[in-house]
């Protein structure tokens, strides 16, 4: 009896050490590209950066790219981000070019992908490293809201978490669209005019409506939606009001973009959240 009784204590032991030392690790969903859509998470896009100009004659190259990724794709939300003598410019560049590049010139063209991933040159030839950053199955959800009228844009960017999070950024970015310029051209892509006369530019980054780097979000938590509002007139360099667009992405302390949204002029999204 004091044997299976010893026995008997040290197996208890034994459970309770083994059952303290537990972790419970949460089961993640399978975010590859290929992985069939669960029930409750959301569509998964690609933050495409282009660092361009009109004067960059091997801008075109992942101006090719981004071209291909989106026939290839629904999931890819792009961005085009011109600097220097091109009409334009985006003069905030500053604090997102010390991020991605702080010890070195901003040397076009320039490529990145969710923020702060290197597109591998030549970028043309490596659209499936884009392509594996799209997905069926993430835990956050972006849906935006805009009406744009009488000289003012109101804009509701909607988010949604189904696990907690925390020290994320909203990036709320102001673009255009069918902007029409001619555009230098130093390779065989568009069947090799140079000058490609009046390119259709867009896509074309305006105006940051956040910080350019993010302002954070609170109350990201499993089940919450979280709701920012922005009211601000229509800037002065948007050249038609018609052919406005949005992009807002959200990043975590690492800079890199979680998830990303596009979004028309006056259009009213719902969250794009598996069935």
């Amino acid at each position: 009896m004091k044997k299976g009784y010893l026995l008997g204590f040290l197996f208890g032991a034994f459970l309770f050490s083994s059952c303290a030392d537990t972790v419970v690790v949460e089961n993640k969903p399978d975010e590859s590209v290929n992985a069939p859509a669960i029930s409750g998470y959301f569509k998964k896009r690609v933050l495409i950066e282009d660092y361009t100009g009109t004067w960059c004659g091997n801008c075109t190259r992942v101006a090719y790219a981004v071209e291909q990724v989106k026939s290839q794709t629904d999931k890819a939300v792009t961005v085009a981000i011109h600097n220097g003598n091109d009409p334009y410019n985006f003069v905030g560049i500053g604090p997102l070019k010390d991020l991605i590049l702080p010890n070195s010139t901003l040397s076009l063209p320039i490529s990145r992908l969710n923020r702060m991933v290197v597109w591998t040159f030549p970028e043309p030839t490596n659209i499936q490293q884009a392509l594996d950053l799209t997905g069926n199955n993430t835990s956050l959800g972006l849906a935006l809201n805009s009406t744009v009228a009488n000289g003012t844009i109101n804009l509701d960017v909607k988010m949604k978490f189904i696990q907690n999070y925390s020290d994320l950024k909203l990036v709320v970015y102001l673009l255009e669209d069918k902007l029409n310029f001619d555009q230098r051209n130093y390779t065989n892509y568009f069947n090799g005019e140079n000058p490609i006369v009046n390119f259709e530019h867009n896509h074309v980054l305006r105006s940051a409506i956040t910080n350019i780097l993010g302002d954070a979000v609170s109350g990201t938590t499993n089940g919450n939606i979280v709701t920012k509002n922005f009211s601000i007139p229509i800037p002065a360099n948007i050249t038609n009001p018609a052919n406005i667009s949005f992009a807002a992405f959200l990043v975590g302390s690492d800079n890199v973009s979680l998830n990303a949204r596009a979004a028309l002029a006056n259009e009213n999204q719902t969250f794009e959240q598996n069935p």
